[in-house]
């Protein structure tokens, strides 16, 4: 263990402690990602070939025009 002096902890105590773990606002790494399948883009519009999909695609363009004239 080392050795501190008066002025050191007079300093650490002045600057508001020790603080450990990283220093500064970091950007969230998860930010901009998808996380599930089926909220990429080729899921949403069908692209990928799955009936299933290219079904729920033709129901979420028929709801997104509903009120379009």
């Amino acid at each position: 263990m080392g050795h501190t002096s008066g002025k050191d902890i007079d300093k650490i105590i002045a600057n508001g402690g020790i603080t450990w773990g990283r220093g500064g606002d970091s950007p969230n790494p998860n930010e901009g990602k998808v996380k599930t399948k089926a909220k990429k883009k080729k899921y949403i519009t069908g692209a990928h070939g799955s009936g299933s999909a290219m079904q729920k695609a033709k129901y979420r363009q028929a709801r997104a025009n509903r009120h379009k004239q």
